[in-house]
């Protein structure tokens, strides 16, 4: 993996392959601590596997450091931050398929999987709509040792919550993601959801937290109340219709795009749906990666 943006000298003048100088054992930078969440420090620009640690550098929240040394709650107190920030991870074909056959592992690569792990390890809720977590097959969030010093240092459980957002709760409660989660599953509804898939789904485990007026869920209110049960470090890996949903109310703070170098042809969706907003909405780049011909960009909202 390589760092192609943001743009140094040394990504300009150096040929590819071509070692940086200044470089210790390994490809790190002799001297450097890496280069935090925002920094490009010469050992980025060299194609190699990144450790998790530099990953988990490279995708900080804002006003965290790369140890979350802005505090438990994540907020970013005392350094300017935002309070609570939700960020996407999607995957996306050359042609815009966001999966095909129905699925997003087919268009994924092992760089994008590092990537997929390390955004849950920082995150603090992992939010998904039922339709994906019935598709995708989601299990529970694992412990992964590499980031628990991170994570405990961040004031962070072992690991993050996964949230399914569902109106109907048509949800099999037999399953690992509801019986045997290392923290409870939440799932975000509306106050007219069915009370008997209410009473199935807090019989099974989970916490049912109540985010919309009707039976769906509103996004805004969503978010805020993730934020009241402390969760303020977001994730959200859609599908489709909940990350359309999110970018119409307006509440998406940063997308994780990678690129896949595929093409697919055929009606797959895009990676966000529903009806289009009023005025398109830019978001500016941060960030941009590369490992074999995958583009792995970071978009924030300005």
């Amino acid at each position: 993996m390589r760092r192609l943006f943001p743009v140094t000298d040394e990504t300009v003048n150096r040929t590819p392959g071509e070692a940086p100088p200044g470089e210790g054992e390994g490809g790190v930078r002799e001297g450097s601590g890496g280069d935090g969440a925002g920094g490009v420090g010469r050992a980025h620009l060299v194609d190699r596997e990144w450790s998790p640690a530099e990953l988990a550098a490279a995708y900080a929240y804002p006003g965290l450091g790369p140890r979350g040394a802005a505090g438990a709650a994540g907020s970013g107190a005392g350094s300017g931050g935002p309070e609570v920030w939700l960020r996407a991870n999607m995957v996306s074909t050359l042609d815009g398929a966001g999966q095909h056959d129905g699925r997003s592992q087919p268009i994924s690569s092992a760089a994008d999987m590092r990537i997929f792990g390390t955004l849950r390890a920082l995150a603090d809720v992992v939010i998904a709509g039922a339709e994906t977590v019935r598709k995708e097959g989601y299990r529970p969030a694992r412990a992964r040792a590499e980031f628990a010093e991170l994570r405990e240092a961040a004031g962070q459980g072992p690991v993050p919550a996964i949230a399914v957002v569902s109106a109907s709760l048509n949800l099999d409660f037999s399953l690992p993601l509801f019986t045997s989660p290392l923290v409870p599953t939440l799932i975000l509804t509306g106050a007219a959801a069915a009370p008997d898939r209410i009473a199935a789904a807090e019989k099974a485990g989970a916490r049912v937290v109540v985010a919309g007026d009707g039976v769906g869920v509103e996004p805004a209110r969503a978010v805020r109340a993730l934020a009241e049960l402390g969760h303020t470090r977001l994730l959200t890996e859609g599908g489709p219709r909940l990350l359309g949903q999110l970018v119409a109310a307006g509440v998406l703070d940063e997308l994780c795009l990678t690129v896949a170098p595929m093409l697919t042809a055929g009606d797959a969706q895009r990676i966000a749906g529903g009806p289009s907003v009023a005025v398109p909405q830019r978001f500016a780049l941060v960030s941009l990666l590369e490992e074999e011909g995958f583009l792995f960009s970071r978009y924030r909202r300005p």
